[in-house]
């Protein structure tokens, strides 16, 4: 249990800031780039149909079967019984929560502060080996002591999402599975079709035909900027300029979050992340990777963008990043559909998650640096054309307006909690971190 002092209790502070108006577009470029970008999401869909199978011989699909489609064994009086006392709702106006993606990074925290403060909470993860399996059994551990049961199955298996429906009727969604990185898309972008679109179409759909329908919270992704270079990055400004597979995922969710709303009446929030990080992180990220190779002695390959520019990005720290979604669960309104037919216009938004100040990831070796107390053998290299962006920067009025957000953890605070919890769990990087 002395590792849940690293989940700390969740406070709501109300914003001040006002929206920005809405960034113009010409008609005729619009029409043109939807035309792109729905095709290129039909034919993802399609590529999915078409390999998705486990009996494929092509690498791409048994990579995609090995990482993506464990399901355990489900059913039964005992596995109900566990179900149900998980998703009991212990304080006067809690909310009943099916969190999907419970053993990841954010869905750990989001999961463990909802049952702290006596909402009922089910969590749903496939436990895939994108990294080290081993570091989600452990955070599943922590949320099982803290009487948060985790099922081990995919958002792809219709059958045990209904079953759960059918088990639980859950006032709320959070849905936080994804496959995650940008760079991981050129070796397997099949596996972000899957996930990403395949699996969202997946929940909706068992959602929708729900009685009553849940309010649905997710994960979009601050990747769906692209390639924008207006900033600070505002919820009206264009996202047709995707720089990586991964983003154009995220962005065709986003599109068929509308449609679902639309069609449906499902109350649908996307929350666009920044750069999440803290204790219990991914260990495919740059603070994560970075204090490994530091303990380790390696080289640390620092990005630089052309003409020499910063590379940069706005971190936020997890505990932030949890206020923001358990605000979007409390403030989202009830679906207005029944059954699979829509009764009245429903819910439908979309807020960025981020800290407003931008840091250099030079910065962020430096400060590791002096919280590790060893000196990095640093490597500047070019900016790789491989989805990564050279900076992101989150306007956060909306999300201050409407959700009482905001951040309060800088960098160098949050990466003392990371370090720590790091140093605690790996040990001195002796233990391996992968």
């Amino acid at each position: 249990m002395s590792q849940m002092k690293h989940i700390d209790n969740i406070p709501s502070t109300p914003g001040k800031f006002k929206e920005k108006s809405p960034y113009n577009r010409l008609r005729l470029h619009f029409s043109v780039a939807k035309l792109t970008f729905w095709s290129f999401v039909f034919l993802g869909l399609i590529f999915v149909c078409l390999f998705r199978s486990p009996s494929s011989s092509s690498p791409a699909a048994s990579d995609l079967s090995r990482r993506s489609l464990r399901t355990s064994s489900y059913d039964g009086p005992a596995w109900e019984k566990r179900i149900k006392a998980s998703a009991k709702v212990r304080s006067r106006n809690g909310i009943s929560v099916l969190v999907t993606g419970a053993a990841g990074f954010v869905g750990t925290h989001v999961s463990a502060a909802l049952k702290r403060r006596g909402d009922g909470v089910v969590g749903l993860d496939n436990f895939n080996d994108y990294y080290d399996p081993s570091l989600k059994r452990a955070r599943q551990t922590l949320l099982e002591s803290a009487g948060v049961y985790v099922i081990e199955g995919d958002i792809n298996d219709v059958t045990l999402l209904k079953k759960l429906f059918d088990v639980v009727q859950f006032s709320h969604v959070m849905h936080l599975a994804a496959q995650a990185g940008v760079r991981y898309a050129m070796e397997n972008p099949s596996s972000y079709v899957h996930s990403n679109i395949a699996g969202l179409v997946n929940l909706l759909e068992v959602c929708k035909n729900a009685n009553p329908q849940p309010a649905i919270v997710w994960a979009s992704s601050s990747s769906v900027y692209g390639l924008n270079t207006k900033v600070p990055f505002s919820e009206t400004d264009r996202t047709d300029q995707p720089a990586s597979l991964y983003a154009a995922t995220k962005k065709a969710g986003e599109e068929i979050a509308h449609t679902y709303n639309h069609i449906y009446g499902l109350s649908l929030t996307g929350l666009r992340f920044f750069t999440v990080y803290g204790p219990w992180g991914r260990p495919d990220m740059a603070y994560f990777f970075f204090t490994r190779d530091l303990l380790k002695g390696k080289s640390i390959s620092i990005f630089e963008a052309a003409n020499h520019g910063t590379v940069a990005r706005d971190f936020t720290y997890i505990d932030d990043i949890v206020k923001g979604c358990l605000a979007a669960l409390d403030t989202a309104e009830k679906s207005t559909g029944s059954g699979g037919k829509k009764k009245g216009p429903a819910q439908l938004r979309v807020f960025n998650l981020g800290n407003t100040s931008p840091v250099p990831v030079s910065d962020l070796v430096s400060i590791l640096e002096r919280l590790l107390k060893v000196k990095a053998k640093r490597s500047v290299v070019k900016l790789p054309r491989n989805g990564d962006v050279q900076f992101t920067h989150a306007n956060i009025s909306f999300a201050q307006r409407e959700l009482g957000y905001k951040p309060t953890t800088d960098l160098q605070t949050g990466l003392k909690k990371f370090v720590r919890w790091y140093l605690s769990y790996y040990g001195d990087g002796k233990k391996s971190a992968q």
